[in-house]
Protein backbone atom coordinates (compact mmCIF):
# COMPACT_ATOMS: atom_id res chain seq x y z
CA UNK A 1 0.00 0.00 0.00
CA UNK A 2 2.81 2.35 0.90
CA UNK A 3 4.47 1.60 -2.43
CA UNK A 4 1.25 2.46 -4.28
CA UNK A 5 0.96 5.78 -2.40
CA UNK A 6 4.60 6.58 -3.14
CA UNK A 7 4.07 5.70 -6.81
CA UNK A 8 1.11 8.01 -7.19
CA UNK A 9 2.87 10.66 -5.12
CA UNK A 10 5.84 10.54 -7.49
CA UNK A 11 3.61 10.51 -10.59
CA UNK A 12 1.55 13.52 -9.51
CA UNK A 13 4.35 15.48 -7.82
CA UNK A 14 3.99 18.18 -10.49
CA UNK A 15 0.37 18.80 -9.45
CA UNK A 16 0.25 21.44 -6.74
CA UNK A 17 -2.72 23.34 -5.39
CA UNK A 18 -1.52 26.61 -3.80
CA UNK A 19 -2.98 27.77 -0.54
CA UNK A 20 -5.11 30.86 -1.26
CA UNK A 21 -5.55 33.41 1.50
CA UNK A 22 -7.68 36.57 1.83
CA UNK A 23 -4.62 38.66 0.88
CA UNK A 24 -4.23 36.67 -2.34
CA UNK A 25 -7.89 37.24 -3.25
CA UNK A 26 -7.56 40.99 -2.62
CA UNK A 27 -4.45 41.11 -4.81
CA UNK A 28 -6.25 39.22 -7.59
CA UNK A 29 -9.17 41.66 -7.45
CA UNK A 30 -6.87 44.70 -7.52
CA UNK A 31 -4.78 43.36 -10.41
CA UNK A 32 -7.93 42.41 -12.35
CA UNK A 33 -9.38 45.90 -11.80
CA UNK A 34 -6.16 47.58 -12.94
CA UNK A 35 -5.71 45.35 -16.00
CA UNK A 36 -9.34 45.89 -17.04
CA UNK A 37 -9.05 49.69 -16.85
CA UNK A 38 -5.66 49.67 -18.58
CA UNK A 39 -7.09 47.60 -21.45
CA UNK A 40 -10.16 49.85 -21.68
CA UNK A 41 -7.84 52.89 -21.78
CA UNK A 42 -5.76 51.29 -24.53
CA UNK A 43 -8.89 50.48 -26.52
CA UNK A 44 -10.23 54.06 -26.30
CA UNK A 45 -7.00 55.70 -27.52
CA UNK A 46 -4.51 55.43 -30.35
CA UNK A 47 -2.51 53.11 -28.10
CA UNK A 48 -4.84 50.24 -29.16
CA UNK A 49 -3.12 50.35 -32.56
CA UNK A 50 0.20 50.20 -30.71
CA UNK A 51 -0.89 47.03 -28.87
CA UNK A 52 -1.79 45.34 -32.16
CA UNK A 53 1.59 46.37 -33.61
CA UNK A 54 3.41 44.92 -30.58
CA UNK A 55 1.51 41.62 -30.97
CA UNK A 56 2.59 41.45 -34.62
CA UNK A 57 6.23 42.06 -33.58
CA UNK A 58 5.98 39.36 -30.89
CA UNK A 59 4.63 36.91 -33.46
CA UNK A 60 7.47 37.85 -35.82
CA UNK A 61 10.01 37.38 -32.99
CA UNK A 62 8.54 33.95 -32.21
CA UNK A 63 8.94 32.89 -35.82
CA UNK A 64 12.52 34.20 -35.81
CA UNK A 65 13.27 32.15 -32.66
CA UNK A 66 11.78 28.98 -34.14
CA UNK A 67 13.83 29.22 -37.34
CA UNK A 68 16.91 30.64 -35.55
CA UNK A 69 17.14 33.89 -37.55
CA UNK A 70 20.13 35.11 -35.52
CA UNK A 71 20.54 38.44 -37.33
CA UNK A 72 16.88 39.41 -36.89
CA UNK A 73 16.96 38.37 -33.22
CA UNK A 74 20.13 40.44 -32.66
CA UNK A 75 18.50 43.51 -34.25
CA UNK A 76 15.34 43.13 -32.16
CA UNK A 77 17.36 42.58 -28.97
CA UNK A 78 19.41 45.74 -29.48
CA UNK A 79 16.54 48.00 -30.57
CA UNK A 80 13.94 47.11 -27.93
CA UNK A 81 15.21 49.72 -25.42
CA UNK A 82 15.11 52.43 -28.09
CA UNK A 83 11.62 51.26 -29.09
CA UNK A 84 10.30 51.64 -25.53
CA UNK A 85 11.60 55.23 -25.35
CA UNK A 86 10.11 55.98 -28.79
CA UNK A 87 6.71 54.65 -27.71
CA UNK A 88 6.74 56.85 -24.59
CA UNK A 89 7.59 59.93 -26.70
CA UNK A 90 5.04 59.20 -29.44
CA UNK A 91 2.18 58.43 -27.05
CA UNK A 92 3.08 61.06 -24.46
CA UNK A 93 -0.31 62.87 -24.80
CA UNK A 94 -2.22 59.63 -24.16
CA UNK A 95 -0.08 58.73 -21.11
CA UNK A 96 -0.47 62.25 -19.75
CA UNK A 97 -4.25 62.16 -20.23
CA UNK A 98 -4.46 58.80 -18.47
CA UNK A 99 -2.51 60.11 -15.47
CA UNK A 100 -4.68 63.25 -15.35
CA UNK A 101 -7.83 61.14 -15.37
CA UNK A 102 -6.39 58.97 -12.59
CA UNK A 103 -5.55 62.10 -10.59
CA UNK A 104 -9.12 63.36 -10.94
CA UNK A 105 -10.52 60.25 -9.26
CA UNK A 106 -10.33 61.44 -5.67
CA UNK A 107 -11.08 58.04 -4.16
CA UNK A 108 -9.89 58.87 -0.65
CA UNK A 109 -11.52 62.29 -0.48
CA UNK A 110 -14.74 60.87 -1.94
CA UNK A 111 -14.77 58.14 0.71
CA UNK A 112 -14.56 60.67 3.54
CA UNK A 113 -16.50 63.46 1.81
CA UNK A 114 -19.56 65.13 3.30
CA UNK A 115 -23.00 65.32 1.76
CA UNK A 116 -23.36 66.65 -1.79
CA UNK A 117 -25.17 69.78 -0.72
CA UNK A 118 -22.27 70.69 1.58
CA UNK A 119 -19.25 69.85 -0.53
CA UNK A 120 -19.66 72.61 -3.12
CA UNK A 121 -19.81 70.29 -6.15
CA UNK A 122 -23.34 71.29 -7.06
CA UNK A 123 -23.44 74.12 -9.58
CA UNK A 124 -25.45 77.16 -8.51
CA UNK A 125 -29.01 77.00 -9.89
CA UNK A 126 -29.15 80.73 -10.64
CA UNK A 127 -25.91 80.50 -12.67
CA UNK A 128 -27.33 77.55 -14.62
CA UNK A 129 -30.54 79.43 -15.38
CA UNK A 130 -28.56 82.42 -16.68
CA UNK A 131 -26.40 80.16 -18.85
CA UNK A 132 -29.51 78.39 -20.13
CA UNK A 133 -31.24 81.66 -21.06
CA UNK A 134 -28.14 82.91 -22.86
CA UNK A 135 -27.50 79.62 -24.67
CA UNK A 136 -31.00 79.30 -26.09
CA UNK A 137 -31.24 82.99 -26.92
CA UNK A 138 -28.03 82.60 -28.96
CA UNK A 139 -29.34 79.32 -30.38
CA UNK A 140 -32.34 81.11 -31.93
CA UNK A 141 -30.10 83.47 -33.91
CA UNK A 142 -27.32 80.87 -34.47
CA UNK A 143 -24.63 82.69 -32.53
CA UNK A 144 -21.74 80.35 -31.72
CA UNK A 145 -20.72 80.11 -28.07
CA UNK A 146 -18.37 78.12 -25.83
CA UNK A 147 -18.95 78.33 -22.06
CA UNK A 148 -16.73 76.31 -19.70
CA UNK A 149 -17.99 75.67 -16.14
CA UNK A 150 -15.02 74.87 -13.92
CA UNK A 151 -15.44 72.31 -11.13
CA UNK A 152 -12.73 70.77 -8.94
CA UNK A 153 -9.85 70.80 -11.45
CA UNK A 154 -8.48 74.33 -11.83
CA UNK A 155 -8.22 75.67 -15.37
CA UNK A 156 -5.68 78.41 -14.66
CA UNK A 157 -3.56 77.54 -17.71
CA UNK A 158 -6.48 78.21 -20.03
CA UNK A 159 -7.71 81.19 -18.01
CA UNK A 160 -4.41 82.94 -18.66
CA UNK A 161 -4.85 82.61 -22.43
CA UNK A 162 -7.91 84.90 -22.29
CA UNK A 163 -8.88 88.34 -21.05
CA UNK A 164 -9.72 88.69 -17.34
CA UNK A 165 -13.29 89.85 -16.63
CA UNK A 166 -14.26 88.82 -13.07
CA UNK A 167 -17.94 89.60 -13.57
CA UNK A 168 -21.20 88.18 -12.24
CA UNK A 169 -22.80 85.61 -14.52
CA UNK A 170 -25.78 87.02 -16.41
CA UNK A 171 -27.47 86.01 -19.65
CA UNK A 172 -27.16 89.55 -21.04
CA UNK A 173 -23.40 89.63 -20.48
CA UNK A 174 -22.88 86.19 -22.05
CA UNK A 175 -24.94 87.15 -25.10
CA UNK A 176 -22.99 90.39 -25.45
CA UNK A 177 -19.63 88.56 -25.18
CA UNK A 178 -20.43 86.17 -28.02
CA UNK A 179 -22.06 88.76 -30.27
CA UNK A 180 -20.52 88.74 -33.75
CA UNK A 181 -17.69 91.19 -34.48
CA UNK A 182 -17.10 92.04 -30.81
CA UNK A 183 -13.58 91.87 -29.28
CA UNK A 184 -14.43 89.01 -26.91
CA UNK A 185 -16.57 86.74 -29.10
CA UNK A 186 -13.73 84.47 -30.28
CA UNK A 187 -12.74 81.71 -27.87
CA UNK A 188 -14.31 80.36 -24.68
CA UNK A 189 -15.75 81.93 -21.54
CA UNK A 190 -14.57 80.43 -18.23
CA UNK A 191 -16.95 80.40 -15.24
CA UNK A 192 -15.69 79.71 -11.71
CA UNK A 193 -17.63 80.04 -8.45
CA UNK A 194 -20.59 81.97 -9.89
CA UNK A 195 -18.27 84.41 -11.70
CA UNK A 196 -17.12 84.86 -15.29
CA UNK A 197 -13.38 84.96 -14.71
CA UNK A 198 -12.10 85.14 -18.28
CA UNK A 199 -13.17 85.37 -21.94
CA UNK A 200 -11.53 84.58 -25.30
CA UNK A 201 -9.80 81.58 -23.70
CA UNK A 202 -8.09 79.06 -25.96
CA UNK A 203 -8.86 75.40 -25.24
CA UNK A 204 -6.96 72.23 -26.24
CA UNK A 205 -8.41 70.40 -29.24
CA UNK A 206 -9.27 66.74 -28.79
CA UNK A 207 -7.33 64.31 -30.99
CA UNK A 208 -9.99 61.60 -30.62
CA UNK A 209 -10.45 60.11 -34.10
CA UNK A 210 -13.94 58.82 -33.23
CA UNK A 211 -15.45 62.31 -33.04
CA UNK A 212 -18.03 62.89 -35.76
CA UNK A 213 -16.72 64.80 -38.76
CA UNK A 214 -19.85 66.95 -38.62
CA UNK A 215 -18.53 68.60 -35.45
CA UNK A 216 -16.29 71.61 -35.91
CA UNK A 217 -13.43 73.18 -33.97
CA UNK A 218 -15.71 74.60 -31.26
CA UNK A 219 -17.07 71.15 -30.35
CA UNK A 220 -13.63 69.54 -30.59
CA UNK A 221 -12.23 72.17 -28.20
CA UNK A 222 -15.08 71.52 -25.75
CA UNK A 223 -14.36 67.78 -25.78
CA UNK A 224 -10.63 68.49 -25.50
CA UNK A 225 -10.93 70.49 -22.26
CA UNK A 226 -13.32 67.87 -20.83
CA UNK A 227 -10.67 65.19 -21.44
CA UNK A 228 -8.11 66.95 -19.24
CA UNK A 229 -10.46 68.22 -16.51
CA UNK A 230 -13.83 67.58 -14.86
CA UNK A 231 -15.30 70.75 -16.37
CA UNK A 232 -18.70 70.95 -18.06
CA UNK A 233 -18.69 72.88 -21.34
CA UNK A 234 -21.77 74.31 -23.05
CA UNK A 235 -21.57 74.63 -26.84
CA UNK A 236 -23.91 76.56 -29.12
CA UNK A 237 -23.42 75.64 -32.76
CA UNK A 238 -23.02 78.55 -35.16
CA UNK A 239 -24.18 76.42 -38.10
CA UNK A 240 -27.28 74.74 -36.65
CA UNK A 241 -27.96 76.59 -33.39
CA UNK A 242 -28.00 73.27 -31.52
CA UNK A 243 -27.01 73.32 -27.83
CA UNK A 244 -24.67 70.59 -26.61
CA UNK A 245 -22.72 69.70 -23.46
CA UNK A 246 -19.23 68.16 -23.24
CA UNK A 247 -18.09 66.32 -20.11
CA UNK A 248 -15.51 63.64 -19.35
CA UNK A 249 -14.47 63.29 -22.98
CA UNK A 250 -18.00 62.79 -24.31
CA UNK A 251 -20.57 65.10 -25.84
CA UNK A 252 -24.35 65.21 -25.39
CA UNK A 253 -25.87 66.86 -28.44
CA UNK A 254 -29.12 68.69 -29.24
CA UNK A 255 -30.30 69.34 -25.70
CA UNK A 256 -33.72 70.94 -25.30
CA UNK A 257 -34.30 73.92 -23.05
CA UNK A 258 -36.50 71.86 -20.74
CA UNK A 259 -33.85 69.31 -19.77
CA UNK A 260 -30.72 71.50 -20.01
CA UNK A 261 -30.48 72.49 -16.33
CA UNK A 262 -31.26 69.00 -15.01
CA UNK A 263 -28.68 67.46 -17.34
CA UNK A 264 -25.90 69.82 -16.21
CA UNK A 265 -26.81 69.26 -12.55
CA UNK A 266 -26.68 65.50 -13.06
CA UNK A 267 -23.22 65.70 -14.63
CA UNK A 268 -21.92 67.94 -11.84
CA UNK A 269 -22.78 65.47 -9.08
CA UNK A 270 -20.02 62.95 -9.96
CA UNK A 271 -22.38 60.22 -8.72
CA UNK A 272 -20.44 57.21 -10.07
CA UNK A 273 -17.71 57.90 -7.50
CA UNK A 274 -19.55 59.47 -4.58
CA UNK A 275 -22.35 56.93 -4.38
CA UNK A 276 -19.98 53.97 -4.48
CA UNK A 277 -17.46 55.36 -2.02
CA UNK A 278 -19.90 56.80 0.56
CA UNK A 279 -21.71 53.57 1.41
CA UNK A 280 -20.57 53.83 5.03
CA UNK A 281 -22.58 57.03 5.59
CA UNK A 282 -25.86 55.20 5.03
CA UNK A 283 -25.31 52.85 7.95
CA UNK A 284 -28.02 53.45 10.51
CA UNK A 285 -29.81 55.92 8.20
CA UNK A 286 -32.70 55.72 5.80
CA UNK A 287 -31.48 56.99 2.45
CA UNK A 288 -33.36 57.17 -0.82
Amino acid sequence: MEQIINYFGTYFDWFYIPRITITDLIEIIIITFLLYHIMMWFKSTRAWTLIKGILVLMLFAGIAMIFQFSTILWIMKNTISVGVIAVIIIFQPEFRRALEQLGRKNFVSSFFSVDDEKNGKKINKKVLNEISKAAYAMSEVKTGALIVIEQEVRLGDYERTGIVLDAEVSSQLLINIFEHNTPLHDGAVLIRNKRIVSATCYLPLSDNMDISKSLGTRHRAAIGVSEVSDSITVIVSEETGAVSIAHNGTIIRNLTKDNFVSQVEELSKNEPITRKMKWWKGLGKHEK
